[in-house]
């Protein structure tokens, strides 16, 4: 069907730029396809529709609006009639047209599912068995929601996910949270430098913190402790990131906090040198402390091993011994 149609030139202004039936366009980077367009031309001819006034866009959007901007009057298409086939398999022709010439991100690729079911009404599992493969994505229930959630989120949040690569394990949290929470985790993730392992952990804070302490996400967003983190302009993004993980370990576990609190304290009263680490268990959890310790010379190995010999005298060592 597409080979068969000879290439026309079409006067721009008759073709109708603001219908986006067939669409998916999300953010799109025009640099590459502009700088080719410059260079070569038009590679391959844009499709249309036949209207009663003009035409329709089936597939084109980004080369039109390129040629368009650089002042061209016309383009190189190929035109289906109006009556010649109907919307799905012109949608079904669109998606494989671009998958072949620039492939979609992770948000047109939500677009692309979301108006296959809600416009074409097409059946979800003939959309799983037929489409979430030609999309590079594996064929079950569970990808086809990730990613419907994804086109229903918030504007902000979907160039979020862009932009920092969020995994679909990520994309599930982020949609499980209200619009407003989504919002609210924007403003303190914005600053911050989170890593795929990073985000899993702070979302699962988020969440947690709020079931336990029914708050919004914006009332734990907004705590004296992590504003003054996001306030604190020396530090790096990744350090403001390590800080809060540590404000929402206090608020997910006061327990541990006021254990830890209380630890430091003894700790620093031991006045040990700085090459010397006095550590309890992971989250206080078994007896036991761990000693850690650096050296360079024979004298400062026999100073360090006089200062730990020592503390089996001091009243804070006993009391850190007697606490664990």
């Amino acid at each position: 069907m597409f080979d068969m149609k000879p290439i026309e030139k079409i006067d721009l202004e008759h073709i109708d730029l603001s219908d986006e039936t067939y669409s998916v366009n999300y953010m799109p980077d025009l640099q590459r396809l502009r700088s080719s367009i410059e260079e070569m031309g038009l590679i391959q001819p844009v499709l249309l529709k036949r209207k009663s006034k003009g035409y329709q866009i089936i597939s084109g959007f980004r080369r039109i609006s390129v040629v368009k901007e650089l002042g061209k009057l016309e383009i190189e298409s190929r035109v289906f009639e109006e009556d010649e086939t109907d919307e799905f398999r012109l949608f079904s022709l669109s998606l494989h047209e671009n998958l072949t010439t620039r492939g979609f991100n992770a948000v047109e690729k939500a677009i692309a599912l979301e108006k296959l079911i809600d416009r074409f009404q097409v059946e979800p599992p003939m959309v799983i068995k037929n489409f979430l493969p030609a999309l590079a994505l594996e064929p079950n229930e569970k990808i086809l929601n990730t990613y419907l959630s994804l086109v229903r989120m918030e504007n902000e949040i979907k160039q979020y996910v862009l932009k920092e690569e969020v995994s679909r394990s990520n994309i599930r949290r982020l949609s499980a949270l209200a619009s407003d929470d989504r919002r609210a985790f924007l403003s303190l993730a914005s600053p911050l430098k989170l890593g795929e392992n990073r985000l899993r952990e702070i979302l699962t804070l988020l969440e947690e913190i709020s079931r336990r302490n029914r708050w919004k996400v914006g009332d734990i967003v907004g705590q004296p402790g992590i504003q003054a983190v996001l306030s604190q302009a020396e530090l790096t993004p990744s350090q403001k990131a390590d800080r809060v993980k540590k404000v929402f370990m206090n608020l997910r576990y006061p327990k541990m906090h006021g254990l830890e609190e209380e630890f430091e304290k003894k700790r620093r009263d031991l006045n040990l040198p700085s090459k010397v680490v006095l550590n309890h268990q992971p989250f206080f959890e078994g007896k036991g402390l761990r000693v850690e310790f650096q050296f360079e010379t024979i004298e400062e190995y026999r100073g360090i091993l006089d200062t730990l010999s020592q503390l089996a005298d001091k009243k804070e060592f006993k009391e850190l011994i007697h606490g664990i």
